[in-house]
């Protein structure tokens, strides 16, 4: 897995999927996993996007094969985006299709707002909204993080993220891949990211957005999340049937298709990309 040295002491690691016919000069879709994961939790989205696009995958700092965060470590959201787009610049690509998933499209939406230049189009897959509700439970969780470990919030949580429609060994997998996370990384970063306040990036978002969501999702209803996304010009609202909130991997194939489908229709090619 390449390494992109962030730091003396952070290591970035990423993923670079092309199969594009070789004699073409692909666009780039940079891909933001959520919270608790890397950049594997895409591995039913590379086959579909790869084909057409040029397909980088990080793991976020403190997840996956990055480097773990420090408990003390002072997370902001320009701290992610600073790293992602510096990761972009030593791939030398300067302009990319966004895609989100969960908090990933939280800090996805804040990365087209202020780094406004860099993304050609949003995508935002099972993410809350600008606001999210539950702030208050946070040293609960982080007690959970520390006392029983990240595997027995995965494990307790996992119904509402995956749905009732997933297999029973895929839910398992899910609990294992998320429950890896490091517990420094998780209580600071759940502390200061993951329950954001992104109201004015999402005001300030300018390019073809697409929300992905599902009918059922308990992160938000459907009206709250068509609230939010109708203040992004430009922008659309895919609602998927089911009650997974997870919807980028409970149905990785439809978004993914759904995703190319929406960039297709929104832009042209771009040589400077």
């Amino acid at each position: 897995m390449p390494t992109f040295t962030v730091s003396t002491d952070l290591q970035l690691h990423y993923l670079v999927d092309d199969f594009t016919d070789p004699w073409t000069s692909p666009e780039t879709i940079l891909l933001l996993h959520g919270n608790a994961e890397s950049s594997l939790s895409w591995y039913a989205w590379v086959p579909v996007l790869a084909r057409r696009f040029k397909v980088v995958r990080p793991d976020m700092r403190g997840y996956g094969a990055s480097t773990p965060m420090p408990r003390d470590f002072k997370w902001s959201l320009d701290v992610i985006i600073d790293d992602y787009a510096r990761l972009m610049d030593s791939l030398g690509v300067r302009r990319f299709h966004l895609l989100g998933a969960k908090i990933g499209g939280v800090v996805a939406r804040a990365f087209a707002a202020r780094r406004a230049e860099r993304v050609m189009t949003l995508t935002v897959i099972g993410s809350p909204p600008p606001v999210r509700k539950g702030a208050e439970r946070i040293p609960e969780l982080n007690r959970e993080f520390e006392t029983q470990g990240v595997e027995h919030w995965a494990r307790r949580t996992m119904a509402g993220r995956l749905g009732d429609r997933f297999p029973c060994e895929g839910v398992e997998w899910w609990i294992k891949f998320m429950g890896k996370t490091a517990v420094s990384t998780l209580v600071g970063f759940n502390a200061a990211i993951n329950y954001s306040d992104i109201r004015a990036d999402v005001a300030r978002i300018t390019c073809p957005t697409l929300v992905i969501t599902t009918d059922e999702s308990g992160l938000a209803s459907v009206e709250e999340t068509r609230a939010w996304q109708q203040v992004i010009p430009n922008s659309e609202l895919l609602v998927l049937p089911g009650n997974s909130y997870h919807v980028a991997a409970s149905d990785a194939e439809a978004c993914a298709r759904a995703t190319l489908d929406f960039i297709a229709r929104r832009t042209k090619p771009d040589a400077s990309a």
